[in-house]
């Protein structure tokens, strides 16, 4: 959302004149953060819950620029998966739209070294057909490693490591495998800590039939790893942020097992956190993952909706985790006013109040610019409104009730928006100064281009 980049601006800009006529920048900056807090509050009274499947369904329609297939997909996956259930995006080998709920397992690690991509775009490691070797110790030595990368070369197979931790000559290891002879290997921490880590790790292991090494129950070491102690998944996909684990091999009856010894510890607890943990394990094993796949004519048909989809399906989430407001920077028009008794401390924070008064007005006025319109009678027509969802459609240039249109934005992305905006902006105005890269020059462009670029640059570097 490009509204950071405008409250930001008009943030810094107003804080940097401020500043330079003898204000106290951090005065200036508790004045800001004070007004943020009001406001974040004041758009959380007036958020509209998500929580129907018809309401979802609206709110991901919208967010896919009015298609309605695209928003009831959404909606029905979520439904099947639960709120916050795992969803992912993938290229179709159909001409329709298709969703299709499968066995799997999604958790926040990544990668332990970039070398393990194979997939540039994205930045990923993917996998079909992987197996899977699970350690609850940290694997450093190389002799703890080799037996299992043989029996992956001897079988053609892909594998992943999950243990604690993967450093040393281990590491080294299987990254000269991987460049050097193209074995499709990669090493992944284990998440969680402590306790969690160690039940989440015998989740995946009964999930994908694997044997956890390092476990008291297991008392093989790795170097003496066999075909079977590996577990085996249908396919693997793997970012620098998390792993994503796809149709588990495991015996079915086992999961069951699993699932109902989870239930009961649910039932059992007494602690919020451990209950908590416990549901988010019993989601893993039980729901499922959900998988969209987005079909078409051609390549860039495909791609182009599935970046819509992505794009509705993370505004989705949001809507539903917070709520909605009326978009189009009208929700903060709204709840600007509460900055109207706010009481601060001395007059430079009251600078403070009135930077952030001016800049919440930058969202909704660079929409009414974009439309070819004066922002300034329009934006006072609706302050002067009573009705908090009155508001401006810029597209077919009228005045209409937000919400009742379809305009509206998940509250959680006006919120981060405004308070990432007012973090950085307010920042800078109490940093001394700041370094920053000059464009180089480009000998190939026409007579006077390299100067004006380097006019521009020297002009950002005056600023501060």
């Amino acid at each position: 959302m490009t509204w950071h980049f405008e409250m930001a601006r008009a943030i810094a800009r107003e804080g940097f004149e401020n500043i330079s006529k003898g204000a106290n920048p951090i005065e200036v900056r508790k004045g800001v953060m004070l007004s943020v807090d009001a406001i974040v509050a004041s758009l959380k009274n007036m958020s509209k819950q998500v929580t129907t499947p018809e309401e979802i369904a609206q709110v991901a329609t919208i967010s896919a620029n009015g298609d309605k297939e695209i928003g009831q997909l959404i909606s029905e996956a979520m439904k099947k998966v639960g709120n916050k259930g795992v969803i992912t995006v993938k290229d179709g080998k159909t001409l329709v739209d298709e969703l299709e709920l499968i066995e799997g397992m999604k958790f926040d690690r990544g990668y332990i070294s970039p070398y393990f991509m194979n997939t540039p775009k994205g930045g990923k490691c993917v996998f079909e057909k992987c197996l899977l070797l699970l350690s609850e110790k940290k694997i450093s030595q190389v002799q703890d490693i080799v037996p299992a990368l043989e029996l992956a070369n001897k079988y053609r197979q892909p594998l992943l490591i999950l243990a604690e931790d993967v450093d040393g000559e281990a590491l080294t290891t299987l990254v000269l495998n991987r460049l050097k002879v193209g074995l499709q290997v990669c090493a992944v921490k284990a998440p969680g800590f402590g306790d969690n880590r160690k039940n989440t790790l015998k989740d995946i292991a009964i999930a994908t039939g694997a044997k956890l090494f390092g476990d008291d129950s297991n008392l093989h070491k790795l170097e003496e790893v066999q075909a079977g102690d590996f577990g085996e998944v249908s396919e693997v996909t793997i970012t620098k942020d998390d792993c994503l684990l796809l149709n588990g091999k495991g015996e079915q009856e086992l999961v069951e097992a699993r699932v109902k010894q989870i239930e009961f510890e649910i039932e059992q607890s007494t602690s919020e956190y451990e209950k908590e943990k416990l549901n988010e394990r019993l989601a893993k094993l039980s729901r499922g993952v959900a998988v969209l796949k987005i079909g078409g004519a051609s390549e860039v048909e495909v791609g182009e909706k599935r970046d819509r989809v992505t794009d509705a399906l993370c505004a989705t989430r949001a809507a539903v985790e917070e709520g909605i407001v009326p978009g189009g920077g009208v929700a903060l028009l709204r709840a600007v006013r509460v900055l109207d008794t706010l009481k601060v401390g001395n007059p430079d924070q009251e600078l403070g109040v009135k930077i952030i008064q001016k800049a919440v007005r930058e969202p909704i006025s660079t929409i009414i610019r974009n439309a070819g319109l004066e922002p300034s009678s329009i934006v006072e027509k609706i302050v002067s409104s009573e009705d908090v969802n009155f508001g401006y459609d810029a597209l077919n240039n009228k005045y209409v009730n937000m919400i009742e249109a379809g305009i509206i934005d998940p509250t959680k992305v006006v919120r981060v928006a405004l308070q990432d905006a007012a973090g950085v902006a307010s920042l800078l105005a109490t940093t001394e100064c700041v370094v920053t890269e000059l464009p180089k020059k480009d000998s190939g462009s026409p007579m006077g281009m390299p100067g004006g670029m380097g006019g521009m640059g020297g002009m950002g570097g005056g600023m501060f």
